[in-house]
């Protein structure tokens, strides 16, 4: 709004036009050549907080006779623009947190951008107002392309804002359909009983028969009336089946579509095959509850199984490097570093961070780096970074119970462990039936380089690291 526009008899022209360009140029300090122009700005700021203009009263200061300062936040209507972003990816599709009119807090999500491998979020730069929304949902955005208006007023939104959501569950109260379904029910009975007392002479053949069977199938129809429930299409059909027969279409999201096209690509390039093994988890799960009281109170965190399993995979990868190599072209590359994928389940799909340099870690180190991606995969906070390159993928299907699987290898790597769930079955110890808690491993791996003995000799590695850490240590 212009200040001339509230130009009083009181206050000269020139210092509403000086104070005006101030404000339209966004500077934060201005000279000014006249004295009336400070003791001008005094009416100007209690004239515009009285009419509403301006947000308070310290919206316009003056520092002495020389200057005056404006603070223009709250004139700011800020533009923001989609971020960069990494070099492997160039537009993504937006997804809105929040509506016009929404009174928001500094660095609250607005809106989030789902790119091919991750979800990039936009907060809002400071305390203020949606004013407008320069995209659609769900369209497709690139790097430094105008997403939202926002004014940025400063002050942070009500806590008791919250509330206005928690409203709605007192409107969900629709118990009047019961009603009618009794109104309904009484009038056959009423009418069946007025007409025998009327037309007891004139219609004697009709009734005669139908008498007895036309009021039980009213009065149970009537009663399946009384039953009947009206059901709806599931407000989200991602999560139930309510049996209504309908469809609905959805547009996948880019992750989904990666992660489709790359596992297909997997299968398209690779000549996959799987051996499998079985793992005595016996003395690792000793290891485990034996250490872990003090490995919680050293760490903050828990002792699982991951580590074992990550650390013998490095173990193996070390004495077979070529399950760590991959195809390119017409050459082979190999690497002189371990990097192993972990496959971790989202709802917005399957995620693969990077756990760096494994070969060098120790079960403490793998525990707190895969806690660390973990936590940020729940927040959907994963970048790009997390999840570039990888040697090697390990997926644990046995958090969900599975028995056996054959995993995909991950693009571009070479080999893929897939873990299963842990299950007491007899097998035979030293010519004896024992029940021992056994697992399932299996490695698929691209048969144009890695050939089955060293296949074989890798996955019987891993099986000797996690039946007996002690080998790694000794270096066997």
């Amino acid at each position: 709004m212009s200040m001339l526009k509230i130009a009083t008899r009181s206050i000269p022209r020139t210092v509403l036009r000086t104070i005006n360009n101030c404000v339209e140029k966004n500077l934060t300090e201005l000279p000014v050549a006249q004295r009336g122009v400070c003791q001008g700005i005094h009416v100007v700021r209690k004239y515009s907080v009285n009419k509403g203009v301006l947000g308070r009263e310290s919206t316009l200061k003056s520092c002495n006779e020389r200057f005056f300062k404006t603070s223009a936040s709250v004139f700011d209507i800020q533009v923001v623009k989609v971020p960069p972003f990494a070099d492997s990816v160039s537009e993504g599709d937006v997804r809105f947190e929040k509506k016009v009119g929404d009174h928001v807090a500094a660095d609250e999500v607005v809106l989030e951008i789902e790119t091919d491998k991750t979800s990039v979020q936009v907060p809002a730069p400071g305390h203020g107002i949606i004013k407008e929304f320069l995209v659609a949902d769900g369209d497709t955005v690139k790097a430094g392309q105008e997403l939202f208006k926002i004014d940025v007023t400063g002050e942070a939104p009500a806590k008791g804002a919250p509330a206005a959501k928690e409203a709605p569950p007192p409107a969900a109260a629709p118990p009047p359909p019961p009603p009618p379904a009794v109104a309904v029910a009484p009038p056959p009975p009423s009418a069946a009983a007025a007409r025998p007392a009327e037309p007891a002479v004139a219609p004697p053949k009709r009734p005669a028969a139908p008498i007895s069977s036309i009021p039980v199938a009213a009065i149970r129809h009537a009663q399946s009336l009384e039953a009947a429930t009206v059901k709806l299409p599931p407000t989200d059909f991602t999560k139930e089946i309510t049996g209504t027969r309908t469809e609905q279409r959805v547009k996948m999201n880019r992750m989904r579509l990666k992660i489709a096209s790359r596992l297909k690509e997997a299968q398209n390039v690779n000549a996959m095959l799987t051996t499998f093994n079985e793992i005595d988890m016996t003395n690792i799960i000793e290891f485990r509850k034996q250490h872990q009281e003090a490995f919680q109170k050293k760490h903050n965190l828990k002792l699982g199984f991951m580590s074992a399993f990550l650390k013998a995979s490095a173990y193996a990868l070390q004495d077979q490097p070529v399950v760590n190599a991959v195809i390119d072209g017409q050459e082979i590359i190999y690497r002189d570093y371990v990097d192993i994928s972990v496959a971790v389940a989202t709802p917005k799909g399957l995620v693969v961070p990077v756990i760096r340099n494994v070969e060098k870690m120790s079960f403490a180190d793998i525990e707190i780096s895969m806690a660390q991606m973990g936590e940020k995969a729940r927040k959907g906070q994963l970048a790009v970074e997390d999840m570039d390159g990888g040697t090697f993928t390990v997926s644990n299907g046995g958090v969900f119970g599975s028995l056996m699987g054959t995993p995909i290898i991950n693009p571009p790597q070479s080999s893929i462990l897939g873990m299963h769930g842990t299950f007491e079955r007899p097998v035979a110890i030293k010519g004896q039936v024992q029940i021992r808690p056994m697992m399932y491993i299996a490695l698929t791996y691209d048969h144009r380089l890695i050939d089955g003995r060293e296949a074989v000799f890798f996955l019987r590695k891993i099986k000797a690291g996690v039946e007996d850490p002690r080998i790694i240590l000794a270096g066997l």
